[in-house]
């Protein structure tokens, strides 16, 4: 150990004000005995740091995505339950059919569509002269005629011309089938 002392002394004298030529420390290559493979390249390690920072932003970016979808779903969800509230209020005190049944009409939509629901597309087009908002309710009855499910729709301030598509869902199974009908539909 006194040798190996020496000797790392002696290293590290670099000639100091003697006169001597001075020397520059060489690097010593690595010990490679041991590592299994090969010491990735300086390209190597930067490369797998590019995609390690690209999969960091990837997924800060789908997940800002996955945050403003739901955002958008949520604001959607409330935007469709305030309307249906709106159309119910209104067709609340509302004797027979109401005043809109020929500018309301349903068209199916197909199960593939929407996940196996029961799903009508509420075509509702203002034909009158001036500008107008629109309650409908949709029955969902089964074979026997009973009505099994209801939901409101509703259009607000549709001008002259106008057609706006609500979607009316049935929540149920889909057996027994069920046909939607349009119940009530008040221009106001």
């Amino acid at each position: 150990m006194a040798g190996a002392c020496t000797v790392a002394l002696a290293a590290c004298d670099g000639g100091g004000g003697d006169g001597g030529t001075a020397t520059s420390p060489r690097p010593s290559p690595p010990v490679v005995g041991s590592f299994t493979g090969s010491p990735p390249s300086a390209l190597a390690s930067a490369a797998e740091s590019a995609v390690a920072s690209a999969r960091a932003s990837a997924s800060a970016a789908a997940s800002s995505a996955s945050a403003r979808a739901s955002e958008f779903e949520a604001s959607v969800s409330a935007e469709v339950a305030r309307a249906s509230a709106a159309a119910e209020r209104e067709l609340k005190d509302v004797k027979g059919q109401g005043n809109a049944m020929a500018d309301v009409s349903l068209t199916g939509k197909p199960r593939a569509q929407t996940g196996g629901l029961l799903a009508v597309v509420v075509n509702i087009t203002n034909s009158t002269a001036a500008t107008a908002s629109y309650a409908v309710q949709v029955d969902f009855r089964d074979s026997d005629g009973k009505v099994v499910e209801t939901r409101f729709v509703g259009a607000e301030d549709l001008g002259p011309g106008e057609r706006e598509q609500p979607l009316a869902i049935s929540r149920k199974p889909p057996e027994p089938a069920l046909t939607a009908k349009i119940a009530k539909a008040q221009r106001y």
